[in-house]
């Protein structure tokens, strides 16, 4: 059977089927597209076409932290309000940790501050649209086209930049009356960066809010589990109508090639740039000092990741030092108890 050297005097001669031509057709398509049957996953051409892109590779800087450093240089700085303005003759205070008090924020990047993630995000949109370096507009963003409420829209509403209390009483309205969390935030800039660089578009005064609210639209479904349903953001703005918002969700999905994944890494990177435009800007997070109970779960958190981390390295066959602490004793683990005052 397949041997030339077959011991059987007559070989079986092959089979014999008949076949039917089938003609060959040539699928010609316009420049630039796929078929669908060639179509590439998006974790297939993540690699290649997101290596320049900051919402996809997490070592590309973010958009707003490169725009916020030219608008710095330059000497452009936003309205701060009165709470920020430090009084005359009196200098800032600054909280800082001592020996027997640690002052923390109560956010991380598991878990942020709600109002002040939207601060930071708001902040962000302001520097995309003062910064601008063109005037591309796309139809379905346009607010003079699809107007978000039925006041008449001003001749001159593309002449005149928001101001950022401006963008974030906007983002806040959404976010309150959707009760959407800190993280929906974040990937809303995520998601509207991602916008900006494959539709290579501009934000500006003329298109900004319905550009924020399909972000939001679409984090908000993405990420939260019990997601906001299109009929409830028209009971928030009381003049847009369901079929606008559906319109609103597919062109955005189309501009954004239906790339809806953010990976942890770039998450991440977005949490800790928002940090840093906070700290350039004098949006610092407010401080407390760090609690019994809080030091506690903190601990516990920090044994939990640890263990991970030996069992890891133990299963990987990875030696590990350890301290005396924690020799075995009985089948215990013998631990270093806190002193917390």
């Amino acid at each position: 059977m397949g041997n030339k050297n077959s011991c059987c005097s007559y070989s079986s001669p092959p089979p014999t089927r008949k076949t039917k031509d089938v003609p060959v057709f040539e699928e010609h398509l316009p420049e630039g597209e796929l078929s669908t049957n060639n179509l590439q996953h998006i974790s297939e051409r993540e690699g290649d076409d997101g290596e320049h892109d900051p919402s996809v590779d997490p070592s590309a800087g973010t958009m707003f932290l490169e725009r916020s450093k030219q608008s710095l240089e330059n000497g452009m700085t936003r309205k701060k309000s009165q709470h920020q303005i430090a009084p005359q003759g009196g200098a800032v205070l600054k909280k800082s940790s001592s020996c027997s008090t640690i002052y923390l924020d109560d956010s991380t990047v598991s878990q942020p501050n709600l109002k002040n993630t939207v601060k930071c995000v708001s902040l962000a949109i302001y520097y995309h649209i003062k910064t601008r370096t063109s005037e591309r507009r796309i139809d379905i963003f346009d607010e003079k086209q699809h107007p978000l409420t039925r006041d008449p829209v001003p001749d001159d509403y593309d002449l005149h930049n928001p101001e950022h209390r401006q963008i974030y009483k906007f983002v806040r309205t959404l976010f309150n009356a959707a009760q959407l969390t800190a993280e929906c935030a974040i990937i809303t800039l995520i998601y509207l960066e991602r916008l900006l660089t494959y539709a290579e578009l501009d934000i500006g005064p003329y298109n900004w809010k319905r550009i924020v609210l399909g972000a939001i639209l679409l984090a908000s479904k993405v990420w939260d589990d019990q997601a906001v349903w299109n009929v409830d953001y028209c009971q928030i703005l009381k003049d847009i109508t369901v079929e606008d918002m559906n319109e609103l969700e597919r062109q955005f999905l189309e501009l954004l090639q239906f790339n809806i994944n953010v990976p942890s890494s770039v998450y991440a990177k977005y949490y800790f740039d928002l940090r840093t435009l906070a700290e350039a800007n004098d949006l610092s997070f407010p401080t407390e000092p760090l609690s019994k109970e809080r030091a506690q779960k903190l601990e516990a958190m920090s044994r939990v990741m640890q263990d991970k981390a030996t069992a890891e390295a133990l299963k990987n066959g990875m030696k590990k030092w350890s301290s005396i602490d924690n020799i075995h004793q009985q089948g215990n683990v013998r631990r270093s108890v806190a002193i917390l005052s």
